[in-house]
């Protein structure tokens, strides 16, 4: 294994982190709680 294949690896990985976060975000169970918080800077004390 050469410092390509782990540049490779490494590669792939990232993405797949980044595509479970993007699907998380949008994920419809997280809807409720990303819109309580979206909220938060305009409700009264």
């Amino acid at each position: 294994m050469d410092i390509n294949d782990l540049r490779s690896i490494v590669t792939v990985v990232s993405l797949l982190t980044f595509l479970g976060i993007v699907g998380w975000a949008w994920s419809r169970r997280n809807k409720a709680s990303f819109d309580e918080a979206a909220r938060l800077p305009f409700q009264d004390e």
